[in-house]
């Protein structure tokens, strides 16, 4: 963790988001905005499909994907959903496993041609990954959001990856939540010609 005064904590947001990095699917380096057209690209071609966006994450990075959720059914018009309501979730944990619970949401209204985010900070959340693997084998799309470690497990099972170079859970989750923001208001001003 950075020194906690204003100048190291900011200096070190910045270049956490400075070192923002994108991966395809196949693991070749796009630049972010690459990145983020191409996942704009996914996003349009689920909505015209009439497929939907499922989101993913847990603690402060479930708070970043219901805001997206909101932002891309309010804003934007596509139809996205979020696995973290408390009763579900607690009661999915409580007679599975916690673990499982994401998979579980993913496998029950997962469909060929949906788009999965999936947001962690560490990229090791064994619910989160189970979540992609139920993803992958329904023929979902997959996009990304990690942090921490570079060699983390989640950075490298989506179409597309962008990894957030920082360890400092709040430089992550702020990056993560900026990159969201930034895909749905961009994903504003298209015509999903929904």
């Amino acid at each position: 963790m950075p020194d906690l005064n204003e100048s190291t904590y900011f200096k070190h947001l910045s270049d956490a988001w400075n070192g923002i990095r994108v991966a395809d699917g196949v693991g070749m380096e796009i630049s972010l905005d690459e990145g983020i057209d191409k996942s704009l690209e996914i996003l349009e071609k689920v909505a015209s499909a009439g497929k939907k966006a499922m989101l993913v994450a847990n603690g402060g990075s479930a708070a970043i994907v219901s805001h997206m959720q909101n932002d891309l059914c309010k804003a934007v018009g596509v139809r996205a959903i979020v696995f973290n309501e408390a009763p579900l979730l607690t009661a999915l944990s409580n007679d599975n496993s916690y673990e499982t619970a994401f998979e579980y949401c993913v496998q029950l209204w997962g469909e060929e041609g949906d788009l999965l985010f999936a947001i962690s900070s560490s990229g090791r959340s064994e619910n989160i990954l189970r979540s992609v693997s139920a993803a992958q084998n329904l023929g979902c799309n997959i996009i990304t959001f990690s942090g921490f470690e570079p060699d983390n497990p989640l950075r490298g099972k989506g179409s597309l990856n962008f990894y957030v170079p920082s360890g400092v859970y709040g430089h992550v989750e702020l990056t993560h939540g900026a990159l969201s923001h930034f895909m749905t208001d961009r994903a504003m001003t298209m015509d999903f010609g929904l």
